[in-house]
């Protein structure tokens, strides 16, 4: 076997990596980590999405392991370092998908600034009591974001064109870079600063052990009565107890996620609340960056077969794993 694709993956891209390598694509493989080590240790590349949790175990089991093509963005669920001391190439486009997250993030605050979502719901039943629905403007009104990263600069042009104005934090960007002043952010020395009296936080941080649970019950207080919460990053950012208790008691006004602490998660008392907006982590699922993100890929594993270097690695750009690729 050349290449294990261990979730959903179709497109142009992969039809000619079909037709030109033994490939095997089992979709839901991700669900059975028995099966899906089995096949790996055959495999020279591995394709994945974010369900598939790539570990050490399922690393060292794999010896003709060369390459992880990782369709979207995020590593955490790749233990990247085992990886990288194996010599295998981590290759993941982490800004093709940037646009479509940051459009969904704008979807997010108007449809809450709005009430759009229980207005729907409402219409539709033939309730048409409009005065439930008071909204609030965005023009004047402060976003901040966690991260300040591809999707968060994207996020920041789109929310002043409605007038908000934008704060950020990001220890990863440094003060005197031009990126803050090109963009009128401003700067927050910490996340406290950043949400002390924003009207709407939007998280777009990578999910590391500095980030894990970041917002707990200690943030959350931390933020202005009233304000909104949204989150397209990682679900793992996020204590969702401690959300839930800041929704339930008032404190904030409304939350919309798109990516949860467990996914699929349980369906619980987020999925009760009526000032909260869920979807399925389908940040990067439009036409425009699937097709990008997939042909990224499938053009990075051909290459590496090939003996040529990545362009979107993450590590190095040619495996350094003692096995024959050709």
């Amino acid at each position: 076997m050349d290449i294990l694709i261990a979730e959903q993956a179709e497109g142009p891209g992969i039809d000619r990596l079909r037709a030109n390598y033994a490939v095997v694509s089992e979709p839901k493989l991700w669900r059975d980590p028995a099966r899906l080590k089995l096949l790996a240790a055959d495999a020279r590349v591995l394709i994945i999405r974010n369900q598939t949790p790539v570990t050490t175990d399922l690393l060292e089991a794999a010896p003709s392991l060369v390459a992880i093509g990782r369709i979207g963005v995020g590593l955490d669920n790749i233990d990247v370092k085992t990886a990288s001391a194996l010599g295998i190439v981590v290759a993941a486009p982490l800004g093709a998908n940037a646009a479509s997250v940051a459009d969904l993030t704008l979807s997010f605050i108007l449809a809450l600034a709005r009430m759009i979502v229980p207005a729907d719901a409402a219409a539709r039943t033939g309730h048409w009591e409009r005065k439930e629905f008071l909204g609030v403007e965005l023009d004047g009104k402060v976003l901040a974001l966690s991260g300040f990263g591809r999707i968060g600069q994207l996020v920041a042009r789109r929310a002043q064109g409605f007038g908000l104005r934008v704060r950020a934090y990001d220890p990863l960007v440094p003060k005197d870079a031009s990126i803050w002043a090109q963009l009128h952010v401003t700067r927050s020395e910490t996340m406290e600063q950043a949400v002390a009296d924003a009207d709407f936080v939007s998280v777009h941080s990578p999910l590391t052990p500095e980030t894990r649970a970041m917002f707990g019950p200690a943030l959350f207080s931390a933020m202005k009565q009233g304000a909104f919460f949204i989150n397209t990053a990682r679900g793992g950012i996020v204590n969702e107890a401690a959300l839930i208790q800041a929704l339930e008691s008032g404190h904030l006004r409304g939350a919309a996620l798109d990516v949860r602490e467990i996914e699929p998660p349980v369906q619980g008392i987020l999925e009760s609340l009526p000032n909260v907006i869920l979807t399925p982590h389908i940040g990067a699922f439009t036409t425009e960056a699937q097709t990008r993100t997939i042909e990224a890929i499938a053009s990075d594993v051909d290459r590496i077969l090939r003996g040529e270097p990545a362009i979107n690695f993450i590590n190095f750009p040619k495996p350094r794993r003692k096995t024959d690729v050709h």
